[in-house]
C-alpha cells in the first residue's frame, strides 16, 4: 500500500491529492498537529513566502522524517529560482530525494508524473 501525506494552506496540493485519489487507491492523510504517520510514505507540501518550507511541513518532518522516503512541493512559476523551492530545501535538510514540483494545483500530466515515479 501507498502512503502520501500532505500539507496544504492554500488548497492546491489538497486539489492535487483528491485529483491523485481518483486514479489510485493510496491511502493520503493529512499532517498536522500531533498526527505521526504508522507506514512509511511519500510528502507532498507546498512552497511559502519567498521559497520557504512552511512551518507545520518542518514540525512533522521534525519528528517523522524517518517515515518519509520522498517530497514533492508546489510552487509557482512567478516566483523565478523560488518556484517549489521548499521541496529543494527539505531535500537538504532532511536528506530526502525530491520526487518533483508542480505549479500551483498541477495539471493531469502532473498527476501521472507522480503516479509513475512513485510506482516506476
Amino acid at each position: 500500500m501507498t502512503w502520501i501525506y500532505y500539507d496544504s494552506k492554500t488548497g492546491n496540493v489538497e486539489r492535487f491529492v483528491n485529483r491523485l485519489k481518483l486514479h489510485r487507491d493510496w491511502r493520503i492523510q493529512k499532517i498536522g498537529g500531533t498526527f505521526k504517520p504508522e507506514h512509511a510514505g511519500h510528502l507532498i507540501t507546498y512552497t511559502t513566502g519567498f521559497g520557504e518550507v512552511p512551518l507545520s511541513t518542518l514540525h512533522f518532518l521534525e519528528q517523522n522524517s524517518s517515515m518519509i522516503k520522498s517530497v514533492t512541493a508546489s510552487g509557482n512559476k512567478n516566483w523565478g529560482p523560488n518556484y517549489g523551492m521548499a521541496a529543494t530545501k527539505i531535500s537538504a535538510q532532511f536528506h530526502l530525494p525530491v520526487l518533483m514540483q508542480f505549479e500551483l494545483s498541477g495539471t493531469m500530466a502532473d498527476i501521472q508524473k507522480f503516479i509513475d515515479n512513485i510506482e516506476g
